[in-house]
């Protein structure tokens, strides 16, 4: 299909590249505008000369859920779902520092709630009436609305009291999801998002918190295979090029990018998506696009700070672990899609990504402090890692790597539709029910193009189909 119709997205990470596609496979002739040199915006791959040879590096441990229709809808688009396959079923090792105990949360094929029923009667790291308590919490959480606005003002750590969790089981089970799919501890996420994470993927299906990662480098997915598929759909794409403006004028949007240190254009387009974070919003938004501009400023961030190690020998046998009772949170190896092994001399090294998430009193820490306190956790946990000798450790951190999904955060997130004509916001941050995921950010660009569609009249059989 062909339009005269042409649009402009601001921003190329995944909210922006789900905008520009479904724009550009429904006609609309579309320029995908991104100041960094690659997309994928924070879901991003870099190139590292270590020790141990040269190593492809994710900023962070991403991983999704079979619940995340979208994002799974998204890899499709991109070619890219065989590099980024989901378990047979949910299997998540835990591992207790204090007691060195093992414990697995995994799922059956019983129907909802009987799918974790087993698993939950076996779990080590809760006495048998804390596991009680969970089923008793569990069935209080079935019966919520996560839409309901009036969760959204509670915290989540309060509910839990209130349906006497003890400490333990917030440690050991509420946290342990909540932390790496909110960025937040209980006492600080918003009662309604908690909501939507453990209905949606503890409650709706019994493989519907199956768990993804990607195999490769997140950059083989979000910036090669996603550039690819623009391409193909016949999209624009300008790298270093940084949005400065954006006004109407004679009816028509009028994008100033910046694309160099001697130039730039005005890019002119009938329809323009905003998909960059809440503050580059606010600064780019003209007067009277939402009632309330100043709003967006009040939605907060969170840090995520993950730590790399590269060990000489096999230290784990397992793809993941998750740690209750030290600091460490998730652990993951990334020795294959690193391509570490593939470097000769190398071939038993491991290297494993310790992804923190909530991370404020850790962000900004010195390696050195990081690395004192995190190798003695790891031998501790990994009887194999003592003795090993460490070939590399290395930090990465996205000190704004989510919106904070504080209580309250709900009322702040704005719609995709803004009150000026033509002018859409996507990202994470944007009210799609979820919490700050790569399954929101699709969902943000699905909803924005569908939105920027209906407004230039497009029929419904041309506008992108949304996730279940």
């Amino acid at each position: 299909m062909t339009s005269t119709a042409t649009a402009v997205v601001v921003g190329g990470g995944l909210a922006g590249t789900t905008a520009a596609l479904a724009l550009a496979d429904a006609g609309l002739r579309v320029t995908l505008v991104e100041g960094r040199p690659r997309l994928g915006g924070l879901v991003f791959s870099f190139r590292r000369d270590s020790a141990a040879g040269e190593l492809s590096v994710d900023n962070g441990q991403h991983v999704y859920l079979r619940c995340c229709t979208a994002y799974g809808q998204m890899l499709d688009r991109l070619g890219a779902a065989h590099l980024v396959p989901l378990q047979d079923r949910m299997d998540v090792p835990v591992l207790d520092a204090d007691r060195m105990r093992l414990g697995r949360l995994r799922r059956t094929a019983l129907p909802v709630p009987l799918h974790l029923a087993a698993s939950l009667a076996g779990y080590p790291h809760l006495s048998p009436a804390e596991r009680a308590g969970v089923v008793r919490a569990t069935l209080a959480l079935k019966g919520l609305d996560p839409a309901d606005p009036v969760l959204d003002g509670v915290d989540f750590g309060s509910w839990l009291r209130r349906h006497g969790q003890s400490s333990r089981a917030v440690e050991a089970l509420w946290d342990l999801v909540g932390i790496a799919t909110l960025n937040a501890r209980a006492g600080d996420a918003s009662m309604g998002l908690a909501a939507k994470v453990f209905k949606t993927g503890l409650l709706s299906a019994p493989g519907a918190a199956d768990i993804g990662w990607s195999r490769v480098p997140l950059g083989d997915v979000h910036d090669a295979l996603a550039g690819t598929a623009l391409e193909k759909a016949g999209v624009r794409i300008a790298l270093r090029t940084r949005a400065a403006s954006v006004d109407r004028t004679d009816g028509r949007w009028q994008v100033a990018v910046e694309n160099g240190p001697h130039g730039g254009e005005r890019l002119t387009a009938d329809t323009v998506v905003l998909a960059v974070p809440q503050r580059e919003t606010h600064a780019l938004l003209p007067a009277g696009a939402l009632a309330d501009r100043d709003r967006l400023l009040d939605i907060g961030t969170a840090p995520i700070l993950n730590l790399h190690v590269v060990y000489d020998r096999k230290v784990l046998r397992r793809p993941f672990f998750a740690a209750v009772g030290s600091p460490v949170q998730w652990v993951f190896d990334r020795t294959d899609a690193s391509g570490l092994t593939r470097t000769p001399g190398n071939e038993r090294c491991q290297y494993l990504a310790v992804s923190q998430s909530a991370a404020q009193e850790e962000i900004d820490q010195p390696v050195a402090k990081l690395r004192a306190r995190y190798l003695p956790e790891l031998e501790r946990l990994l009887p194999a890692a003592r003795g090993a000798r460490i070939i590399d450790f290395f930090v990465t951190r996205e000190r704004t790597a989510t919106f904070a999904p504080a209580p309250g955060v709900g009322r702040l997130r704005p719609a995709a539709r803004t009150q000026a004509p033509g002018l859409l916001l996507a990202g994470a941050w944007t009210a799609t029910g979820w919490p700050a995921t790569m399954e929101s950010a699709v969902r943000s660009g699905t909803a924005a193009a569908r939105e920027a569609l209906n407004e230039l009249g497009f029929p419904q059989g041309q506008l992108p189909q949304e996730a279940a």
